[in-house]
């Protein structure tokens, strides 16, 4: 649904280095939004699901570490991270040219394309090229790869920022924004649970990857090497043993891999 500009490993009685060396039992702290549905959310309860945890969760379990979920609000992601709040990002981050030059990331674990959603009833609304949506209100989530290329290429337009990509929704609903540009997964099932009766997708799907990025990768200090290989092994093993597909068709009737 890609979504999401700029948003040491904490071993258990270890200080952080950058030997190559990572103890295959070391702790490890991963952040999530909490509120990206059907990525990461809340359930009833308040405990964590979704993708993204359940990715996390097999990853862990496939490289023998104890791992704890935690929650980031989204803007804070990348300064988190730097800070050694936590020690990865798994949060449907967007890898990006901006951002790696700030982080590391692991090799994509999903890709989606973006889209944008209006009105039903805004005929005016009929694409999402700038001159199309001029003087228009068009919105997306702060510090996510939709804000940036709202910022860059909508100069003429009247860009709204929200916090999470849902309050975003539930102004369209409303008819406070006339656009809002978000991943296509999130986006969907928002439609199909939410905004079936108002609202609809406009325009083109957004796959350019200079917009878009790579895919969804797992974001990383620069120097925790070992542990983005880890990562990056991980991943291929459960590719390889079904792990993935399992998760994948538990929220998506598609592969996003």
């Amino acid at each position: 649904m890609l979504k999401k500009m700029l948003v040491g490993i904490t071993l258990c009685g270890l200080v952080l280095t950058t030997s190559p060396f990572v103890n295959a039992q070391e702790s490890l702290r991963i952040a999530v939004e909490g509120a990206y549905p059907p990525f990461n959310m809340r359930d009833a309860d308040g405990s964590l699901k979704g993708f993204d945890v359940e990715i996390a969760n097999a990853l862990c379990t496939q490289m023998n570490t104890e791992c704890t979920v935690v929650t980031q609000d989204w803007d804070g992601m990348i300064p988190g991270l730097l800070t050694k709040k936590y020690d990865a990002i798994l949060s449907s981050m967007s890898i990006t040219e901006p951002r790696k030059k700030v982080i590391a990331f692991s090799k994509p674990y999903y890709r989606t394309n973006g889209i944008a959603l209006k009105r039903k009833d805004n005929a005016e609304i009929t694409g999402i090229d700038p001159a199309s949506l001029k003087a228009k209100v068009i919105a997306g989530q702060t510090a996510s790869i939709y804000s940036a290329l709202l910022e860059s290429d909508y100069g003429n337009s009247k860009v709204k920022l929200y916090a999470s990509v849902d309050e975003a929704f539930s102004d369209l609903a409303v008819n406070r924004v006339a656009v809002v540009f978000a991943d296509k997964i999130a986006a969907q099932q928002w439609l199909e649970q939410t905004g079936k009766e108002c609202c609809e997708v406009v325009g083109p799907e957004i796959s350019d990857t200079k917009v878009i990025g790579e895919g969804a990768g797992i974001g990383l200090r620069k120097a925790d090497r070992e542990l983005q290989t880890r990562f990056n092994n991980a991943i291929d093993e459960i590719v390889k043993n079904g792990t993935y597909k399992k998760i994948n068709d538990k929220y998506f009737s598609f592969s996003v891999y």
